[in-house]
């Protein structure tokens, strides 16, 4: 069994509240779920409004596969949201 995980980190400058990041937050995490059948969730900062980190994980039985999960994820994740990638913390094992 192969667990790839991956902690993402985005900066949207133009959210002004935690309502409003709630909904982009939201609406991301939805959107990706439903994609790709992950297990996806805000992680961290949930109290700063400017920066959102969700993490998601998927279980399969190839690396390969996994690392190529999860490069489609954020590829996914970037198309869908104004806020910008700043960093991600990718694990597979």
């Amino acid at each position: 069994m192969i667990i790839g995980s991956c902690e993402v980190t985005f900066y949207a400058d133009w959210v002004s509240s935690l309502k409003e990041k709630r909904m982009v937050v939201k609406s991301l995490v939805d959107k990706t779920k439903h994609k790709f059948n992950v297990s996806v969730a805000e992680v961290d900062c949930q109290d700063q409004h400017k920066t959102i980190v969700i993490g998601f994980a998927c279980v399969t039985n190839e690396k390969r596969h996994a690392d190529s999960m999860i490069q489609h994820i954020l590829r996914f994740m970037e198309q869908n949201t104004e806020a910008e990638m700043i960093t991600t913390e990718i694990d597979v094992f």
